[in-house]
């Protein structure tokens, strides 16, 4: 079958990576500044940023394998634009994994330690070490957002070269 037969599939693909993505900016790119230029204790806007995080990691875990599964499905029926999609969707899967299972827990246990031992983690002598966990955070989230955004170019440019 012709890639036409796939239409709907397709664009569903794409109207999803797009959502996906555009959640991915929105959280990391204005809702997290917003809140950090909004709440005067830095402490609590990092648990609310946090938080909204950690949703946003959940959330991408779920879409990304939804979206593997999908663009498995389209290469074996032929449409080979996809098969550089499953890698992309792949390096974002283990940046969503990476910070969910790693990164975020040890960042939170940093954060707990310190908040038993009466201070804030960035008072704390784990400061140096927290700071480097969220900077490794950051730029996995950078990395992730660039692919993303990769992602749904190709897509597009993809559907534009079909129509």
């Amino acid at each position: 079958m012709s890639a036409a037969h796939y239409f709907g599939a397709q664009r569903l693909f794409t109207l999803i990576a797009s959502f996906w993505v555009g959640s991915l900016l929105t959280v990391g790119y204005l809702v997290a500044p917003a809140i950090f230029s909004t709440l005067t204790d830095r402490h609590v806007a990092g648990m609310v940023a946090g938080a909204i995080f950690r949703i946003e990691a959940y959330l991408s875990i779920t879409i990304s394998i939804a979206l593997l599964v999908l663009a498995n499905l389209l290469v074996r029926r032929g449409l080979n634009a996809y098969r550089l999609a499953r890698w992309l969707l792949l390096a974002m899967l283990l940046c969503s994994l990476l910070g969910v299972l790693v990164l975020m827990p040890w960042m939170n246990t940093l954060r707990d330690q310190a908040l038993m031992q009466g201070m804030p983690v960035m008072l704390s002598p784990s400061a140096e070490l927290f700071g480097k966990l969220h900077g490794a955070s950051s730029a996995l989230y950078l990395i992730q957002s660039a692919l993303g955004i990769y992602l749904v170019w190709r897509l597009i440019g993809s559907y534009t070269k079909q129509h």
